[in-house]
């Protein structure tokens, strides 16, 4: 896989081959690990390892405190706790890092875009991620999906407890090799620049703000909400 990094970057690049990207590298769907080695050899080992190295000292607690100020609404109000640890015991939420970064939906709210009108942030929520039971058919999970581009499928018996992570592409399950939701994270915002698949229009807020915040990988334009959060959170 290695070795063929840059034929497999032909590929995702030329529109009419992007899609037999799986079919050539089949290898993808059953070995985890492969995702993140691709963006390592892309990016190098500082950039790929940055998620992990500021998000518990650079951001979690601050996100959690612009957070506080907003209008309170139910779903809101449920992230926080579950981002404070404080939901512990309640089944239908997250955990802390994953709620964490739903509260950045909430503090990088989706805009309208060429084929969408907004929508609210609760709404957008499953186009990031989406909790699937695990006694449950995946199967028929993607047949009633709708949409290309890549979000987490967190398979377990509830929220909290997740068995396995997927990145999902086109119907497509990559399993993660991530065991985190933070993990789990890192790689679907990887899958982007893996396999050239741009932002879905509902998350762009928030991926631009992973890009060049977190990543420092600085090749797009900004809005000034996500200047503002930046300047909030990093002095």
């Amino acid at each position: 896989m290695k070795i063929t990094l840059q034929h497999r970057q032909d590929l995702v690049r030329d529109p009419q081959q992007t899609a037999d990207v799986f079919k050539t590298f089949p290898r993808f769907l059953d070995v985890k690990g492969l995702l993140t080695q691709d963006f390592l050899l892309l990016f190098g080992t500082e950039t790929a390892c940055k998620m992990f190295e500021k998000w518990d000292t650079a951001f979690k607690i601050k996100i959690i405190k612009e957070a506080k100020p907003l209008t309170q609404s139910t779903e809101l109000c449920r992230l926080l706790n579950a981002a404070e640890t404080l939901a512990e015991n309640d089944d239908t939420s997250w955990d802390s890092d994953m709620a964490c970064l739903l509260l950045l939906l909430y503090l990088l709210p989706p805009t309208a875009g060429r084929k969408i009108t907004k929508i609210s942030p609760s709404d957008a929520v499953d186009k990031m991620v989406h909790f699937h039971k695990s006694c449950c058919s995946i199967d028929e999970h993607l047949r009633g999906r709708k949409g290309q581009q890549p979000y987490i499928l967190a398979a377990g018996r509830t929220r909290n407890r997740i068995d396995t992570f997927y990145i999902v592409i086109d119907k497509r399950l990559i399993p993660c090799q991530a065991t985190s939701s933070l993990g789990a994270f890192d790689e679907l915002f990887k899958s982007h620049y893996v396999f050239n698949l741009s932002y879905e229009e509902s998350l762009v807020q928030l991926y631009t703000f992973v890009q060049t915040t977190v990543f420092d990988i600085n090749t797009t334009e900004e809005s000034p909400r996500i200047r503002e959060l930046r300047a909030k959170l990093l002095n």
